[in-house]
């Protein structure tokens, strides 16, 4: 294989922020962030949800109507 084309495979800390959870795979991503974990450094990358969060995973659904919509489609289109 030739030098110098293929990405640093590196330890990399994903922290779930729905979950308060941190977790250390190995990974290409390239970030700015980085995490102290018992005394090592590791990149860091913010994640919205995971495993540990998800609804499809966890069994809980949470139904989260931002702004309104429904009731704005109801208002517009329910009369018609």
């Amino acid at each position: 294989m030739r030098d110098g084309i293929h990405p640093e495979y590196r330890p990399v800390a994903f922290k779930d922020g729905a979950a308060d959870h941190v977790f250390i795979i190995g990974s290409t991503v390239k970030t700015r962030e980085t995490i102290t974990i018992d005394g090592t450094e590791y990149p860091l990358v913010s994640l919205d949800t995971s495993s540990l969060s998800h609804p499809f995973y966890t069994g809980k659904q949470k139904v989260v109507d931002t702004g309104g919509r429904v009731g704005k489609f109801k208002a517009r289109y329910g009369k018609k």
